[in-house]
Parts: C-alpha cells; structure tokens; sequence
C-alpha cells in the first residue's frame, strides 16, 4: 500500500470516528430520561405531560429504528456510496431533534429521537465501517472495525456532562436544538470524506518481519454472499441469537445507568455514564484487536461469559449503594458490551465478503435493534415490581450464559485457498485453487 494510499484510509476511518463520535448521543439518553422525569414530577403547565411508565419508550422506538433502518441504509450505501448515505443520517438526526425541541409532547419525542434520529443513526453508522474495512488488509479488520464503531462508544464521555450542562442552563427543548445544530453540522460535513477505494483496489497484506522479498503465502477467499445465501446459513441464525443477546442485556444497563448512579452519586450521575462511555469504547478496540489474534469466535465467547458474570456481581454491587463498586461494574459491562459492535460486523466481513457488507450487516444489526427493545421493556416491567431490578440481571446473566454456550457451535468458514504466484510491487498476481 502506497503512502498516499494508507494515508486516504487512515482519512476515512477517522471521518468515520467522527461521525460516530456525534451520533453516540443515543447513549446519552439516560441523561434526558432523568430529565424528562424531574419534568413530570415538578408538574406544571411548561413540563412534560408523560406517564412515568412510557419514559423509556423513545429510546426503546430508537433502538429498533436504528437497527431496522440499517437495512436500508446498508443498501443505500452498497448502491449510491457511502458519502451521500451518511449525509442522509445527518440530516435526519438534526431533523428529529428540532421536532424534540419544538414540542415536548410524548408523540413528537417518540417520532423525533424514536423514529428520526433513531433512522439517522442508522444511516450515518451504517456508512461509517463499511468504506474504511476496504482501505486495510483482512489482518487488520477487527482493529479498523473497532476503532470506527470506538467513537460511538466513546460519544457519552463529552455527550454526557455537554447535555447535563446544556439542560441546566437552556432547559430541555432549547438544549434540542442546540444539539439539532451541531450534530447535523458534523455529521454532513465529515460525509463527504467517506470514500470507498478504487475499482479493482485490493489492499497489501502486511509482511511478516523475516519474510520480506518472499511470495506472499496462501490465504483465504471469501465468497460474496447476497442476503438470500447469508439467510440460509445457519451462522446467520446463530450470530442473530448471540447479538440479540449481548446487546440487549448492554442496552438494558447502558439505558438505565444514571438513575441507577443518582442514588449514590447524586447530579454527579452523569460520570458514570461518561465512565462507562469509556468502558465501552475500549471494549470495541481490544476486542477487535483481539479477534484478530486470537479468533472472533474465541472473542466473541470470552465476552459473552464475562459479560454474564458481571449481570449476576450486579445484584449485591447495586444493592451496595456503593458509587466505586457501580462505576466500576458501569465501565466493564460497557467493555463487554461494545465488544459486540466490533465482532459481528467483523463476523459478517469474513463469513459473507464486501460486495453486499452493507445489507448483510444491516440485517444482521436487526438483532441489535430487537435487544433493545424487548430487554429493554422487559426490565422496565420487571423494574416496577418488588425487587425487579434483580430479577432484571439475572434473567440478562442466564441470557448470556445461554448466549455462551451457542458460540461453541459457531465454525471458522472453510473458502477457497488462494496461493500467490507473483509479487509485483506492492500488488500481488494470485490464482485460485481448489
């Protein structure tokens, strides 16, 4: 790979960051959500007229747009590129936050952050990973993958304490479309640096130190499935069963973490939330780096069975009242959680190939959206009962653990051996062989 060349790569995964970085206010909800009930509570003819019940339910409504919307939008970026479908998504999310900022009605809140911004971060994340896997060798994917997804994650770090200001000095409608503004600003403007390689571009594999000069050794072909052939495969169904898990049970926390903190840490609630913002972004980076090493499959279990202990530690840990036991449980079931969103679009990178990467994923992602909102809504019920809460990490802890167990199924896919005849330059001439 040129100089110029990794240079426009490494340009297209820190755009793709960038985006990711302003569309990570999804995880800043709880922050509203404590707001939204201060409102109800205070009562009064400006505040919010809601039933505490249906607090959650625009966040719930935008889990399951985002992930459907990036069916979408994962077509929409295979067809018409990565840049316009991210300009798309920007429009979008500033969109549903002026109408949050117009109204504070329930029905505008579950259309504006449900429906549209939730549908325009499906947009903007669906074009970020796609173009900057292309730039880099397959020996790169979990670490480009983890650093794109890393500043979704790592949005409520700024998100967290920037809303927790703006709502304090600007009250809750004008703290929208402040936010309207900027995120829309950032994300259509980064858009246009999304840029998929050239026709006919094929990445240099790194060599190996000792084995400069030498042909490059034989390695795996993947087969380019259509949607149609990824639904037929049983990994599919598998890799949908362990999604729809981990990222259920991450979202049922990562959705209720400030009002969790405020018992113990008060208006300073929002550092958990940035603390485990952090958690979360690491998570996504280590694991990527990870499975490069060692596997996705040996990843993807390790998570899953750590995340499970930590949903059973998370009974005596809340009960505790302890503000250090809290965060540090908030950052490590955030670790585990953005494990998630580095594996399985990995996963789908290396079992069903980039001619149809954004479809594919974009179903695939459909289990994120599905978690979310049925563990979600099933905590919040359970959290309305005599010692819910509980009862909430140790059905999210079984899940897992039964999540764990359904990876010792999954198969490295056996592809067609590729052996390399010639190395010119930087570009290598191969044949296929059965």
């Amino acid at each position: 790979m040129s100089k110029t060349t990794s240079n426009k790569g490494w340009q297209v995964v820190m755009a793709g960051t960038g985006i990711n970085l302003a569309l990570g206010v999804l995880y800043a909800w709880s922050i509203f959500k404590g707001a939204i009930k201060a409102s109800i509570e205070k009562g009064g003819p400006d505040a919010f007229q809601w039933s505490l019940s249906s607090i959650n339910d625009p966040y719930a409504l935008c889990c399951l747009a985002f992930a459907f919307s990036m069916i979408l939008a994962g077509k929409c970026q295979d067809k018409i590129g990565p840049a316009k479908t991210a300009l798309i998504g920007g429009i979008l999310v500033g969109a549903g936050f002026c109408l949050m900022g117009y109204s504070n009605s329930y029905a505008a809140w579950v259309t504006g952050f449900g429906v549209l911004a939730g549908s325009g971060f499906g947009f903007g994340y669906s074009a970020a990973t796609p173009p900057a896997l292309k730039w880099f060798s397959s020996k790169k994917t979990g670490l480009i993958a983890g650093i794109v997804v890393a500043g979704f994650g790592l949005a409520p770090v700024y998100i967290a304490p920037l809303s927790s200001y703006l709502l304090g000095a600007y009250g809750i409608q004008q703290s929208m479309y402040i936010l309207a503004a900027g995120f829309a600003v950032i994300v259509c403007g980064l858009s246009f640096a999304l840029a998929n390689p050239p026709k006919g571009f094929v990445p240099a594999e790194p060599v190996t130190k000792g084995e400069e000069g030498k042909p490059a050794p034989a390695k795996k072909a993947v087969h380019d499935a259509t949607v149609s052939e990824m639904l037929r495969s049983p990994k599919f169904y598998m890799l949908w069963t362990t999604f729809f898990i981990g990222a259920g049970a991450g979202l049922m926390v990562i959705g209720s973490v400030a009002g969790l903190a405020k018992k113990s840490m008060g208006p300073m609630a929002f550092v958990a939330v940035a603390i485990m913002a952090i958690g979360n972004a690491s998570g996504r980076v280590v694991a990527g780096v990870l499975s490069d090493k060692i596997g996705r499959r040996a990843t993807l279990t390790i998570m899953l069975s750590f995340q499970a202990v930590l949903m059973f530690a998370a009974v005596p840990v809340v009960g505790s009242g302890s503000a250090m036991l809290l965060v540090l449980l908030a950052s490590l079931i955030g670790f585990n959680y953005g494990s998630n969103l580095t594996l399985f679009p990995s996963f789908a990178k290396d079992y069903w190939g980039f001619k149809n990467y954004g479809l594919n994923y974009g179903v695939l992602f459909s289990a994120w959206g599905v978690g979310g909102l049925v563990m979600g809504r099933v905590s919040e019920m359970m959290n309305a009962q005599p010692g819910g809460l509980n009862k909430s990490f140790i059905l999210a802890g079984s899940c897992l653990a039964l999540g764990t167990i359904v990876t010792f199924f999954l198969r490295e896919k056996k592809a067609v051996a590729v052996e390399a005849t010639e190395v010119v330059g930087e570009k290598v001439a191969v044949k296929v062989s059965a």
